[in-house]
């Protein structure tokens, strides 16, 4: 293949990473909108463009080391885009589902997000920015919880077997269980950040753009 060609697709991909964050801020609205109509076509939809959303967040994040795409304007999108989408998503479930995932636990959720990104815009100027790895196994978790939980609203509203699963499911304690697990994890990983952060303390592992 031509050299300016393979320079021209690398040029393309490096900005492709701000491209898919600008497509998971843009859906996020979407979502929540479908979600709270609360209606099976709706639901449906907004399952399909949340996983989307999940997959271009993975995506963009491979891109970005791969091409060597990292901008100032995707290190400031990327982590705030999550956060809309996720919180939004949650918020949402009180409204739709506040047994399974009640308003008390969702606001512990988005004041430890608000605490640890306080925690990173005041950290040293070497360290600004600053990320654990943690962070990206609390965002796999929390995904993985949300989709489930629109998969089981998705199917509550279809008839037969399917939405007889989903909804005896959703009769149950598992639900409220498993947010708790979901909720507990969140909450230590914040408690890992002040933890590292500690005055005198080295930090070590720490890597960018995920909160």
């Amino acid at each position: 293949m031509p050299e300016f060609i393979l320079r021209h697709n690398d040029s393309t991909m490096k900005y492709l990473p701000n491209v898919l964050t600008t497509f998971r801020i843009l859906v996020t609205p979407v979502v929540l909108i479908l979600l709270y109509g609360n209606a099976l076509p709706g639901l449906a939809i907004a399952l399909a463009l949340f996983l989307l959303a999940a997959a271009s967040d993975w995506l963009d994040g491979k891109i970005a080391r791969k091409f060597e795409a990292r901008s100032r304007l995707g290190q400031t999108l990327d982590p705030l885009a999550d956060k809309a989408l996720v919180l939004g998503v949650f918020v949402m479930l009180c409204v739709v589902a506040p047994k399974a995932a009640p308003w008390w636990g969702v606001a512990l959720i988005g004041l430890r997000d608000a605490a640890v990104t306080w925690l990173r815009s005041h950290a040293p100027s070497a360290e600004g920015g600053f990320t654990l790895p943690v962070a990206k196994q609390k965002t796999a978790v929390q995904i993985a919880y949300l989709a489930g939980m629109l998969t089981l609203l998705t199917f509550e509203k279809m008839e037969g077997a399917a939405g007889a699963w989903a909804r005896g499911l959703l009769d149950t304690p598992l639900p409220f269980a498993a947010f708790l697990l979901v909720a507990a994890f969140t909450l230590w990983t914040g408690w890992i950040y002040f933890a590292r952060t500690r005055p005198g303390r080295t930090r070590r592992g720490l890597n960018a753009n995920e909160s």
